[in-house]
């Protein structure tokens, strides 16, 4: 079971899975964080199927799964969940199979009453670990967060006995979140290839003899 503490202080206000709008917005969270060079894009899903609070990650990346022209690589499904036991050796199969991979982090965690069922993006790693008070690598270059239950006593018990419900539906919207981000994404770097091959164009004809 991993379960993560933000690092960073710059999040993204909270987006309520019930919104009308809430992967729409989840997406214009995303998209201006993310690099505007080749970096190949990874989705790492932390989580584990053995917990139904714990299991939002996997969710996403199953999710994320059946959209076979996604331009971002996912890692941490239901089948292959990424957790506090394989997180390192699949943090080092990511480095090794993509040259310098830009990663987005998802994972479930524990919040007050009034945040449980909101989504944050935010900039920066999370810190897998906090619930099997384990040392864990940072994960993310950026991070998307659901908070499936509330935290401060028993939580190992808590995310036990989250409601699936809850869970199956924020890892919904997440993943519809991120396919809209994905393409948003393709379109601004068409654009940005387009932008360079004119100026490119432009350059070459100012060298050009008459």
């Amino acid at each position: 079971m991993v379960m993560s503490k933000w690092l960073n202080k710059y999040k993204s206000d909270r987006i309520f899975y019930q919104e009308a709008l809430a992967a729409d917005k989840i997406a214009m969270e995303i998209l201006p964080l993310l690099p505007i060079n080749n970096q190949p894009i990874i989705c790492v899903c932390i989580g584990t199927d053995r917990s139904t609070g714990d299991s939002l990650g996997p969710l996403v990346g199953s999710d994320l799964m059946e959209y076979k022209n996604l331009p971002f690589y996912v890692y941490g499904t239901l089948e292959s969940p990424i957790h506090a036991i394989n997180l390192e050796e699949n943090l080092k199969k990511i480095y090794e199979n993509h040259s310098n991979p830009f990663i987005i982090a998802i994972d479930a965690c524990l919040g007050n009453l009034k945040s449980v069922g909101s989504i944050q993006v935010g900039k920066g790693p999370l810190k897998p670990g906090a619930g099997v008070h384990k040392t864990l690598p940072e994960v993310g270059d950026i991070h998307i967060t659901g908070i499936v239950n509330i935290s401060g006593f028993m939580e190992f018990f808590v995310l036990q006995n989250t409601r699936l419900y809850l869970v199956i539906n924020m890892a919904k919207k997440i993943s519809k979140g991120i396919r809209k981000t994905a393409l948003l994404y393709q379109n601004e770097q068409h654009m940005f290839s387009i932008n360079n091959h004119y100026g490119e164009y432009k350059d070459m004809m100012k060298r050009s003899p008459n």
